[in-house]
């Protein structure tokens, strides 16, 4: 049959004899699962900001990628002389204008929704500070009380990282990659 080494045997009546493994290690406590969803919940939450993260940095790329692209062409255009322009040179130095207005009004409402995002983030970690806060306060009140209530404090590897990780994200990311410094802005 199944080996016991820590596991707990669940004898089912329902199935006529059939012995049900659980998975629970029988040394695991509630809280100690209960600690590990919390680290696995905030280290989906850091992949789910990361990812936004570069899909705003991607997003902002490929708008600088095609405002440089166009911006050439419009410099192209623009070294000819006036006088010797055709009126399709001068419909496409418009367009392009127009094309390149466009582009930077989209970057700038990418950057704000970048800062939205950040602003955001920073107003859930202040929450889930206070709640553990608060977790962390009624534990210690429970242990100077005597009850008995085995807490450890629990950080994640996402946690861990997490000062230098969110120092470098976001609206910091875009400025650097193609941001207020850029060469094409």
């Amino acid at each position: 049959s199944f080996p016991r080494q820590g596991l707990d045997v669940i004898l089912s009546p329902a199935e006529e004899g059939a012995e049900i493994v659980s998975m629970a290690d029988s040394t695991t406590t509630i809280d100690d699962i209960e600690g590990e969803l919390f680290r696995i919940e905030r280290i989906r939450e850091i992949l789910v900001r990361r990812e936004s993260e570069l899909r705003y940095m991607m997003d902002d790329i490929q708008l600088c990628k095609e405002i440089s692209r166009l911006k050439t062409e419009l410099q192209k255009l623009l070294v000819l002389p006036e006088n010797q322009k055709s009126n399709e040179e001068k419909q496409r130095e418009e367009e392009l204008v127009q094309q390149i207005h466009k582009l930077v009004e989209t970057r700038d409402f990418l950057v704000d929704d970048v800062e939205f995002e950040r602003l955001r983030e920073r107003e859930e970690d202040k929450e889930m500070a206070e709640f553990l806060q608060s977790k962390l306060s009624k534990s210690y009140l429970q242990r100077a009380s005597g009850s008995p209530v085995r807490e450890k404090k629990m950080t994640s590897r996402g946690q861990q990282t997490s000062a230098p990780y969110m120092s470098k994200t976001g609206l910091t990311l875009l400025k650097e990659c193609c941001g207020f410094t850029c060469s094409i802005m």
